[in-house]
């Protein structure tokens, strides 16, 4: 339990007074004092930090459903209000002192509001201090196409996004535009100019967003989630009409990705869409985070690259899909990377113990042989 140091810092809003800051922004501050991602907040609990992965209480007094409310209601302007109070649930980002940032979500659980606030670093890590292999600098350096980025909730996406979108900024005279929901990074301009768009903020929607962006003349578009058949089919037209765009998705692994799509669309669009990614696909990168022992680093993320070479193209045009994975394991010496592979050799270089690789992997019996130097092999693939 971590104990609260000024009694001050205990969220508490006097009846009929306005204050002049969100008294919330106490518990943000807590949140970056202590080092934390996460502050949760839920009727009958003392606030609650996630900190290196683990849980933490704060030494306080369990929070009233009303506290909570007067802490959201302070946080949040009439548009995001109406749209919470009309679907029981809404995502913002907010800035607190010298430019810290939280992303927000509100959500009601057996009639009350909790909310779950994840603070976004001021600093855009490297791919190195990131620990994410060198090829996602070749990948951000593609000029046109599609480039996916997978996972579940909250494995590092946006990070990895932020830092190859940086790796442009830094390296490409270019004009970056980025749709979020919430914006999760501010960006400064350096070789590149970047505007981010925010939905609800700065447009109604993501199809909206994305269409006019073809209008805002972008070498680069960075599309936060790609969730509805609309949005995905949008970012498709602007890859196949000249643009490199980063998206992201919620599936485990690469080789999910195309079934996935697949189910957005009705039966008769799949031989189009299959088409369109067989020409405008350049890489799908997936990604899951492992508790590190490393000192000082706290998560670590295992990445599968899969390149979209001829043999990828032609098992997509095909649907044969499910035959990605020996492609993937093949394919090392073109910079793919196989996640279980990645998973050992985070353990070989000592960043995660065997133990918790072993419980958190996908495939342990996999990964026990990949450890013991068993040559794990490679389906026949019909190129």
């Amino acid at each position: 339990m971590i104990a609260v140091t000024e009694r001050q810092e205990e969220p508490q809003v006097p009846e009929g007074e306005q204050p002049s800051r969100p008294k919330i922004e106490k518990l943000f501050k807590i949140l970056v004092r202590e080092n934390a991602s996460d502050l949760h907040l839920k009727a009958g609990q003392p606030p609650i930090l996630r900190i290196k992965g683990a849980l933490q209480n704060l030494k306080m007094e369990p929070l009233t459903d009303r506290q909570i409310e007067r802490l959201f209601y302070e946080l949040v302007d009439p548009k995001r209000r109406e749209a919470f109070e009309r679907h029981g649930s809404v995502d913002f980002a907010y800035e607190f002192e010298e430019g810290w940032r939280v992303r927000v979500n509100a959500f009601r659980q057996r009639g009350h509001i909790s909310l779950a606030c994840r603070l976004v670093q001021r600093y855009i890590p490297t791919f190195e201090e990131l620990n994410l292999p060198p090829i996602l600098a070749k990948i951000a350096e593609y000029p046109t196409g599609l480039v996916l980025m997978v996972g579940a909730t909250g494995t590092g996406k946006s990070t990895t996004l932020a830092a190859m979108i940086e790796h442009i900024n830094n390296t490409r005279r270019c004009h970056i535009l980025t749709i979020e929901d919430p914006i999760e990074y501010s960006f400064t301009d350096k070789k590149s100019f970047i505007n981010q768009r925010e939905i609800m903020l700065d447009v109604e929607d993501w199809v909206t967003a994305l269409k006019y962006a073809m209008r805002e003349d972008p070498d680069v578009i960075m599309v936060g989630e790609m969730r509805d058949p609309e949005t995905f089919q949008a970012g498709l037209t602007a890859a196949e009409t000249g643009h490199l765009v980063l998206g992201s998705m919620h599936a485990a692994y690469s080789t999910q990705v195309v079934g996935r799509v697949l189910e957005m669309f009705p039966p008769d669009k799949h031989t189009m869409i299959r088409q369109s990614l067989a020409s405008n696909l350049r890489a799908i990168i997936a990604q899951m985070l492992l508790p590190s022992c490393k000192r000082g680093v706290a998560m670590v993320p295992a990445v599968e690259i899969l390149l979209a070479n001829p043999t990828v193209r032609s098992l997509i045009m095909r649907g044969e899909e499910h035959k990605l994975g020996d492609v993937i394991y093949a394919g090392r010496q073109e910079g793919m990377q196989d996640l279980t592979l990645a998973i050992a050799d985070l353990v070989k270089k000592e960043m995660v113990l065997q133990k918790v690789a072993l419980e958190l992997a996908p495939n342990r019996e996999k990964l026990s042989m990949a450890l013991r130097g068993i040559d794990l092999g490679a389906g026949k693939i019909i190129g």
